[in-house]
């Protein structure tokens, strides 16, 4: 006497933990992306050097930005290099007023920590960075540093 098996059919994979682990992966992408803060109005090709450091905590970073306008803005504000704050144009006199605000939003333990970045294109003249940096140390924002990328060959 032979007896056939029934063959059984493979049972379905169940779905129930799927949104689960949708919603972890969407948690984790979310706590760990950092949106752009600012958008660059300013072309800026940073300048190449041989000896840098990273920032540790980039948080506490406020970031000026000298370079040319962009093509969209060109025909608004011209060729001539421009200072970036935030999302807007600056002048050098609007400097010190950028310094206080970023200090108001920090608690008063993170202010002596603060930094200053200069992330100025590599064929800006010296003369409209000197004006930043003279506005800087009149608001007193005296931690201050330049972003440059990493140079491979040394000449």
């Amino acid at each position: 006497m032979k007896l056939k098996k029934k063959e059984k059919p493979t049972p379905a994979i169940s779905t129930a933990s799927l949104p689960d682990i949708v919603f972890m992966l969407l948690f984790f992408f979310m706590v760990t992306t950092v949106m752009r803060e600012t958008d660059l109005k300013v072309k800026v090709v940073v300048p190449q050097a041989t000896e840098i450091q990273k920032l540790e905590k980039k948080s506490l970073v406020s970031y000026i930005h000298i370079g040319v306008p962009t093509e969209t803005y060109r025909a608004q504000f011209g060729t001539a290099p421009r200072i970036q704050l935030n999302d807007a144009f600056a002048t050098p006199s609007m400097i010190a007023e950028f310094i206080d605000k970023e200090r108001a939003a920090r608690s008063e333990q993170e202010v002596p920590l603060l930094t200053t970045s200069i992330k100025a294109d590599r064929e800006v003249k010296m003369g409209i960075v000197t004006d930043v940096k003279q506005e800087l140390r009149k608001a007193n924002a005296l931690k201050l540093n330049y972003s440059s990328s990493l140079r491979t060959e040394v000449y």
